[in-house]
């Protein structure tokens, strides 16, 4: 370190924490970022996950949607984020409903397939373009000081708010649409990571929302080179701006008065003190270096990666593979699946047929792959399974055993809507081991040091302040000096680099009046 004294003191070097410290370090702030691990990155990192497999996974968090281009282009970040043409594949039966970004008309016609009319492609169409307006609208006030209920309501109209705000998800998804595939595909981005009943949890109205609204598309894409690459371009622009990264340094505790303890990677104790403290952490790691009673939060996901050798076949002919992995495969999420499985784990166990989704990275960006990989025809395979609470994994005789059946029943899934077994399609590494591998929310606890393994940090809030204990920008603790940086923040979750920027503003808008430049 080359003081004991800064500015800033950002707990954290994932992705959020680094944009706090680039913006910050770029208005002329003294920055150190402390990282209890050996790399910058937090969940957003590309891996070499199988030894002597020249693939490079994204890991843990794996596409793009909520970063917004301000930011990036503020930051200087070199990175490429692709759009992918096909939004979804979901088998039904023998055929599938494909929704094509690029032709309409082929997208009605496999409306038409799977739902034997067009009502619901009208349906779809309708819902989407209001999601998309809402986008349009809402997405610029995730970057500005925090807007009240009565304003964000006049903002996005009568009909968005009473359907995407006021009725639960479930009740709107039904009452739109009639088959029951459709329901299901609207219905799974009200569920990503949460353990929620959109029939009667407006929890999932607020998932919901968080994933058709990033940077006022919707669009979720593919950053080339993994998501390694997003983080290491932050880190990069955190450096270039005169921000301080220190990895392998384990915060220990933080007091209110801005003084930071931390451990070194040689077990050395040292201490550091900010005018501010960036938690780039959970709120619930927060609450217990600042010696408070920690939150418990619950995540709910199972992630599976892998390499195949090939890719799937699909019991639709119509369909080319690439086309059904390039965008979002479904897998067994229907609406009345996902209440079925929602209901089995709720009840403790884990669901008979597990609903997932599929993503094929390699296909939009060949670059995560070797060269002689790629020559193979061999792919990367992402798979992000529902309602999978931390729960099934923690409670008596969980354990190992339930993390392997939950990936045998999730594999048992899959193999059910494709034309041939998931695993005879697996890449074998050199070692003779299948390249897959598979994540819990209590791995992510422990790898990650999620609380719960959520991947939000906690449950998603509304973008709008809801009391005055909000503060102005949403990442306000209730100490002076201390700010929530990550994910758990108002307006945070997901790849978005948001509560990093309005932590940064936060800082600086409380030091205008002292003749701090703002970028």
């Amino acid at each position: 370190m080359s003081h004991s004294r800064y500015d800033v003191v950002v707990a954290g070097g994932g992705h959020n924490g680094l944009v706090a410290a680039a913006y910050l370090a770029g208005a002329g702030r003294r920055v150190l970022v402390l990282e209890r691990l050996d790399h910058v990155g937090g969940l957003a990192v590309s891996t070499v996950a199988f030894p002597g497999v020249d693939a490079r996974l994204s890991r843990y968090s794996y596409l793009v949607s909520l970063l917004p281009a301000k930011i990036v282009k503020d930051l200087g970040v070199g990175v490429e984020l692709r759009r992918r043409r096909f939004a979804s594949y979901t088998p039904a039966g023998d055929t599938g409903l494909l929704v094509d970004g690029e032709d309409e008309a082929r997208t009605a016609a496999s409306f038409a397939a799977v739902t034997g009319g067009t009502k619901d492609h009208e349906a779809w169409r309708r819902f989407y373009a209001m999601t998309a307006e809402v986008a349009r609208r809402v997405a610029p006030t995730l970057l500005e000081p925090l807007v009240d209920r009565t304003a964000l309501r006049r903002l996005v109209g009568a009909e968005a708010w009473r359907d995407l705000f006021e009725r639960p998800i479930g009740e709107v998804v039904a009452e739109r649409f009639a088959d029951d595939t459709v329901r299901g595909v609207v219905l799974t981005d009200a569920l990503i990571g949460t353990f929620a009943d959109p029939a009667t949890d407006l929890l999932a109205n607020r998932c919901f929302l968080y994933h058709v609204i990033g940077d006022g598309t919707g669009d979720w894409n593919v950053p080339v080179g993994g998501m390694g690459a997003v983080t290491d371009a932050l880190a990069d622009a955190a450096r270039r701006a005169g921000a301080e990264i220190r990895c392998g340094a384990e915060v220990l505790a933080i007091d209110p008065s801005g003084e930071v303890t931390f451990r070194d990677s040689g077990g050395h104790e040292h201490a550091v003190s900010g005018g501010h403290v960036l938690a780039a952490l959970p709120p619930a790691v927060l609450a217990r270096l600042t010696g408070e009673t920690p939150e418990r939060p619950e995540g709910s996901q199972l992630k599976i990666n892998m390499v195949v050798s090939r890719l799937p076949r699909l019991r639709d002919a119509s369909v080319d593979p690439a086309e059904a992995f390039s965008g979002t495969f479904h897998v067994n999420e229907g609406a009345e699946r996902l209440a079925a499985a929602r209901a089995q784990a709720a009840a403790g166990r884990i669901p008979d047929l597990p609903p997932a989704e599929m993503y094929c990275h390699s296909l939009t960006d060949p670059s995560i792959l070797g060269p002689a990989l790629r020559r193979s025809g061999a792919h990367t395979m992402t798979l992000f399974g529902l309602h999978m609470p931390a729960r099934l994994f923690t409670g008596a005789g969980a354990g190992a055993g339930a993390r392997e059946e939950a990936l045998r029943r999730t594999l048992a899934s899959v193999d059910a809507v494709l034309a041939e077994p998931i695993e005879d399609c697996l890449l074998r590494a050199p070692s003779g081991e299948p390249c897959l591998e598979v994540r819990t929310p209590l791995d992510l606890e422990h790898e990650a040091g999620l609380p719960g393994g959520h991947i939000f940090h906690r449950d998603l809030s509304w973008p709008f302040a809801e009391s005055q204990e909000d503060g102005p920008w949403g990442v306000e603790t209730r100490h002076e000096r201390i700010l929530l940086c990550g994910a758990g923040a108002r307006r945070g979750g997901g790849v978005s680099g948001i509560p990093g920027h309005n932590a940064a503003m936060a800082v600086l808008f409380s030091s205008t009046s002292h003749g701090a430049r703002i970028p």
